[in-house]
């Protein structure tokens, strides 16, 4: 007897692109983290994800926010409904 995994069970993953990263659940993009490549950048990383953006120096701390924004983004209600 096979057993299908529900939606519920499925874990978002990374994915590594040319100059980024890119945070998936399925086939939808939850997130990405993009490499900077001129020396002159205020910082090395930056991120987007649920409406929100940042940047960082570190790709473990960029990786770490757009992860929290998801997770914040899936449980915050709405303002106005």
């Amino acid at each position: 007897m096979s057993r299908r995994a529900s939606k519920s069970s499925r874990k978002p993953f990374w994915e590594r692109g040319y100059n980024g990263h890119v945070y998936w659940l399925g086939k939808t993009k939850l997130g990405k983290v993009t490499l900077h490549a001129e020396p002159g950048a205020a910082h090395k990383y930056t991120w987007e994800a649920s409406g929100r953006s940042g940047a960082s120096d570190d790709l473990a701390k960029a990786k770490q926010a757009v992860e929290l924004a998801v997770a914040v983004a899936d449980r915050q209600l709405d303002l106005f409904p």
